[in-house]
């Protein structure tokens, strides 16, 4: 698809919403990211390039900035993540990279991998550079990738490299997913999600938005495409099934991070609560903070032990003054079409493990606003008899992302169940370089 306008050009952020959300690690300039990377030790077995899942060389890219080579250091992160802007700036890297990083044996720092990665790719960007890898040789085969997020834009850049065309499509108006849509803007900003992506269209990878793929548009791709690969993530948030859900003032929170990222939202009520603890939720939370709540809870089923979210996430959100009420359940939701309250019952535990609500403990806590995070349903009924499914998520080869039809390649969140967006990029990696050899191989047995 030729645009009059790149992705990034298509946007504006609201300039309320870039002065409340700045970002959470500044960037490096020049002299501290030589300093920076001068600590580094370029360790040969380098525990942080395992701890990635892409597998990026991390002493290499790291000894360039050092170098000041970063052109090279960029072109050296893009070879394994060809979203290693966002990743710079998304990934956990407290869990992995820096937090398998050798400086914590000797009780000191670990290196800022993540904002050293950041600076390489963000230089490559300033200069103005074309992509540093170009496709090769039109092979005359077509691949079709259901959705534009981080696994299928990273599938199709592998392919693209090895000479197939490929077209993505985007139920959305807008590519990369949750990276543009679900990522809390003080960590990714909508501009920078599009901008990597800008870069990645060099390549040759076609877009068509608006373009939700049903049952039979499915056979169609099928019939028409020499393969498909299926990146679609997740669905919608699951609900809590309760009295008052149908109120204003109900939502969820990837419709609104999407709202205040897109400017649609710029404030919020006094006081909100948000149902659930993963990373999602605190994202949530912590944006209901920026946006003007005075009061702002999470609440959670079990105790913080058992949160799906990050350890360093959490203190992030007390630091932000998030409140956390754990071991405690909504049963109803109050009101008179607008939200006033929600009832919520204490919970314990029986030996078993499972959870029963405690009589008598019932209470109400006033709230203008609930925002539930409790997990996604799957995306896949689109899919019928096509492919084989486990509990809903599509299953397909660690290795390879091959499904049980051959034609059909899967990865990211609809076969993970909602990993991080390196995972999903990883999985897209393995699946286009898989795909591109078996694509070869029919060719050459046709």
């Amino acid at each position: 698809m030729n645009q009059a306008k790149s992705f990034s050009q298509q946007i504006e952020t609201h300039p309320e919403i870039a002065a409340r959300f700045p970002d959470l690690h500044p960037p490096f300039d020049r002299q501290a990211a030589v300093t920076e990377a001068n600590r580094c030790l370029y360790c040969f077995d380098a525990p942080c390039t395992a701890a990635c899942p892409t597998h990026i060389d991390v002493p290499a890219f790291i000894k360039k900035i050092a170098s000041g080579n970063t052109t090279g250091s960029a072109k050296t992160i893009l070879e394994a993540n060809i979203l290693g802007a966002s990743c710079s700036r998304a990934c956990p890297v407290d869990v992995l990279c820096e937090g398998s990083c050798v400086m914590h044996r000797y009780n000191k720092q670990p290196i800022e991998i993540g904002r050293l990665q950041r600076y390489a790719m963000e230089s490559l960007y300033d200069k103005g550079l074309p992509h540093p890898f170009t496709p090769a040789a039109d092979t005359g085969m077509k691949v079709a990738l259901i959705g534009a997020g981080p696994a299928s834009l990273a599938c199709a850049a592998e392919l693209r490299r090895r000479g197939v065309a490929t077209t993505i499509y985007e139920a959305s108006s807008l590519p990369g997913g949750l990276n543009t849509y679900g990522i809390a803007e003080y960590k990714l900003p909508l501009a920078e999600s599009l901008r990597e992506i800008d870069m990645l269209t060099q390549l040759g990878v076609d877009f068509l938005f608006n373009a939700r793929v049903n049952a039979g548009m499915l056979v169609e791709l099928e019939r028409t495409h020499d393969a498909v690969f299926l990146g679609m993530g997740l669905g919608a948030i699951h609900k809590l099934g309760i009295t008052g859900e149908e109120l204003s003032g109900v939502t969820n929170a990837l419709d609104f991070i999407a709202g205040y990222k897109a400017g649609e939202i710029l404030s919020v009520p006094e006081r909100v609560v948000v149902v659930g603890a993963g990373n999602t939720a605190i994202d949530a939370a912590n944006a209901a903070v920026r946006l003007g709540a005075k009061q702002v809870h999470m609440i959670y089923r079990r105790g913080p032990d058992k949160m799906s979210a990050f350890e360093f996430e959490y203190e992030h959100a007390r630091q932000e003054g998030v409140q956390f009420l754990w071991h405690v359940q909504p049963t109803r939701i109050l009101g008179a079409g607008n939200v006033e309250g929600l009832e919520l019952v204490q919970l314990s535990a029986t030996d078993d493990g499972s959870l029963i609500p405690q009589a008598g403990t019932e209470y109400s806590l006033p709230v203008e606003l609930v925002i539930l995070a409790i997990g996604q349903a799957t995306h896949t009924s689109f899919l019928g008899e096509t492919i084989k499914l486990e509990r809903g998520r599509i299953a397909a080869d660690h290795a390879t992302g091959q499904t049980s039809n051959p034609k059909f390649f899967a990865g990211g969140d609809c076969t993970n169940g909602g990993r991080e967006v390196v995972d999903a990029v990883a999985d897209g990696k393995r699946a286009g370089v898989a795909m591109a050899a078996w694509l070869e191989a029919q060719h050459a047995n046709a």
